[in-house]
């Protein structure tokens, strides 16, 4: 691109102003002739894509004299949307008439008009690029003609041509394509590229789901058949060379029962006052190696995904479920980090080395759960007869760890997570709480403790590192929290900006117990920031640790397998300078694409186990349950079950009345006074479920 032809065009469409100037003035001006007519259209085509210039009504305009602005489509509703804009990340209300047929995702120029409300408004004013085109829907019939339902991208109904349908049939679940942009979004071409089978069938929306995501089952012929050899290949005498042989310690997995993909092991000794902790940790990063083809699949990749009863590995199987995984009573290569916990919990020395390792018994969360508590039959007692000295050994000391995370201040945050049932045609016929039992609180203090002594190992090498980074609330957050405590009438005199995790560990630890308890959780957790991957150290502010990386999961996360590589290098001997050139760049790369691919991963979990609930409701409409208020929205109150399934109760599925909603923690019937806050119980019946939009619809009783 010609930089001093683009200057030119900038410098005359200063002088300009408001007037603008028509092709010829602005090409004069430029100093281009007819010869330069060429290269002078692409200099403008490339101002135009960036938002710089625009082109209207015969004249080009420097778009900042025309209080025109760049943004991306963020929402769409049937009569109106939302736009974010790219200065300050504020969101603008635009009309539907004003909207030229722009998609989420688009990028556009807005310009302010009067508001009709306290928000501002706007219209878009040109298109500047195109997101994504692909989005998935039902296919149905009506009077009118062939129609696709989207799911998310538009909230309104695309007329489709029977050409265009292919071979999918109504009720399937489709995957579509806008193949013509309109003016209005009713003008928009679609055209059917996949058909899943119904769609009511929570297992075909979830591949609609993958497919829409470029998620892909299967890998790249040569990943997969390098992954195939690693794994035939066993392990060599060679390889077990300068390793450290820990093949008769007491070593033992802690996982689920269905667990095939095992990263980590554990084992504990006590040396008068001081405990022994060894995490070792699949050695993933002696076979994946940078630039394997594998490599490239694993970065691409990021992580893997859970849903349901699937897995997408970031590993093949071979790899993920063979070779790398810690199976018991197999030689495993190992990435072992060996601690010295004093008796009061703090980590004063650590050392990591290369292993090799046999892990005695595959542990099972429920069983040990049940060893704690002495409820265990002889079948238990038989498999961990030899660990049961290292098992209470664990608990002593987690215990220990656990009371020093909350002496810091950590914030104790109640989430939902649930276990779905599927019967042998993988549909959803139950939807289980996930509960802690005391292992699982083990294994994840044991985890954050090897994981904070890698992050510690860097900085005293003061070697590039793909940190996990948490950031204190943003001031919005903050002042959305301060106003629903104060509605509360909680004490919230130490809530503001740059405050330490401790005031909101406190405000938890008060409120539990009371009614109003659910609202602070749930608002306490909405305040939080979204933890990430990034090269600088900052911290990480719901643990309250300084240094925190993830070494524990190579198997299934990449930055915890580019910190293996980075450790790895300084355990062989690399001089620092040389391992600070070799990641220097690399730990940049892979913290932006691990953040990026664990936000796609978490957000398709979501949605994917979101279509199982519903189908798991669609066995019980007409049902009654007891719920939980746990959300509230201008269009409705969400309802929280026992089982953690979630449905909506609009507000015309309310007690006949008129309602108010203060937009933070209660609805009001302004007739006889009946609230709904937030926390409160309340009977629901469900009367509606759409399997493929992932929604459940509630009334209440």
């Amino acid at each position: 691109m010609n930089q001093i032809l683009i200057l030119n065009i900038k410098t005359a469409l200063n002088k300009a102003k408001k007037r603008g100037l028509s092709f010829k003035e602005l090409m004069s001006a430029s100093k281009v002739g007819v010869k330069g007519q060429r290269e002078f259209r692409e200099c403008l085509r490339f101002l135009e894509k960036n938002g710089e210039i625009i082109d209207r009504k015969t004249k080009i305009y420097a778009t900042k004299f025309l209080d025109i602005k760049p943004a991306t489509v963020t929402r769409l509703n049937k009569t109106f949307g939302f736009v974010k804009l790219n200065e300050d990340e504020s969101e603008m209300f635009i009309p539907g008439k004003y909207f030229m047929g722009a998609l989420p995702g688009d990028t556009v120029l807005v310009s302010p008009i009067p508001s009709r409300g306290t928000s501002p408004e706007g219209e878009i004013v040109k298109i500047l690029t195109t997101g994504q085109s692909e989005f998935t829907g039902t296919l149905y019939q009506s009077e009118f003609g062939a129609y696709i339902s989207p799911d998310n991208m538009i909230k309104f109904d695309l007329p489709i041509r029977l050409r265009d349908i292919g071979g999918a049939k109504i009720g399937d679940k489709v995957l579509c394509a806008i193949t013509e942009r309109g003016e209005r979004h009713s003008d928009h071409k679609v055209k059917v590229i996949a058909s899943y089978g119904d769609s009511q069938t929570a297992a075909n929306c979830a591949q609609a789901l993958l497919d829409l995501n470029g998620i892909k089952l299967a890998f790249p012929e040569k990943a997969q058949a390098e992954a195939i050899f690693l794994n035939q290949k066993g392990i060599s005498q060679k390889e077990m060379v300068n390793r450290l042989d820990l093949r008769d310690e007491k070593i033992f997995t802690i996982d689920g029962a269905d667990t095939k993909d095992i990263d980590d092991a554990i084992s504990i000794k006590k040396l008068g006052n001081y405990y022994e902790l060894s995490v070792h940790i699949a050695d993933v990063s002696h076979y994946v190696k940078p630039g394997s083809p594998i490599e490239d699949e694993a970065f691409n990749r990021g992580t893997s995904i859970y849903f349901a009863d699937r897995v997408v590995p970031m590993l093949p199987r071979e790899l993920s479920n063979g070779i790398c995984s810690l199976n018991p009573n197999e030689d495993r290569l190992a990435f072992s980090c060996i601690m010295t916990v004093d008796k009061d919990g703090k980590l004063i020395d650590f050392d990591f080395k290369k292993s090799i390792i046999n892990s005695k018994v595959k542990g099972v969360y429920s069983e040990i759960n049940q060893i704690l508590d002495s409820s265990e039959n002889d079948e238990i007692k038989a498999k961990y007869r030899l660990l049961y000295d290292s098992i209470f050994l664990m608990k002593e000391l987690a215990n220990i760890l656990t009371r020093n995370k909350k002496a810091r201040g950590a914030p104790d945050i109640e989430t939902s997570e649930s276990w779905i049932v599927l019967d042998k045609n993988s549909v959803a016929v139950d939807i289980i709480p996930r509960t802690r039992g005391e292992s699982e609180v083990i294994i994840e203090e044991f985890m954050l403790i090897a994981n904070e002594a890698a992050a510690s190992a860097a900085r005293l090498k003061d070697i590039p590192f793909v940190y996990r980074v948490h950031e204190p609330p943003s001031e919005q957050k903050i002042d959305n929290l301060h106003g629903v405590l104060s509605l509360l009438g909680m004490d919230c005199k130490d809530v503001r900006l740059n405050m330490p995790a401790s005031v909101l560990a406190k405000l938890i630890t008060k409120s539990r117990g009371l009614p109003i308890y659910p609202i602070v959780n749930n608002m306490v957790l909405r305040s939080m920031s979204k933890a990430k991957y990034f090269e600088v150290p900052i911290g990480h502010f719901g643990l309250v640790l300084e240094n925190y990386a993830q070494f524990t999961s190579p198997i299934r996360r990449y930055p915890d397998l580019t910190i293996h590589r980075i450790l790895s290098e300084v355990v062989k001997g690399t001089p620092l300078p040389k391992v600070r050139k070799m990641y220097e760049k690399e730990v940049v790369k892979a913290s932006r694409r691990s953040t990026e691919t664990e936000l796609n991963a978490m957000k398709l979990e979501r949605e994917c186990d979101d279509r199982y609930k519903a189908e798991y409701m669609k066995a019980h409409i007409g049902e009654e349950y007891d719920g939980i208020i746990s959300s509230l929205a201008p269009h409705g109150l969400y309802v929280e079950l026992a089982n953690t399934v979630e449905g909506l109760l609009k507000v015309e599925n309310l007690p006949a009345g008129e309602y108010s909603f203060d937009e933070m923690i209660q609805y009001k019937n302004t007739l006889d006074g009946k609230t709904y806050r937030i926390g409160d119980a309340i009977k629901i019946k469900c009367i509606g479920v759409d399997v493929s939009a992932g929604n459940i619809d509630f009334s209440a009783v």
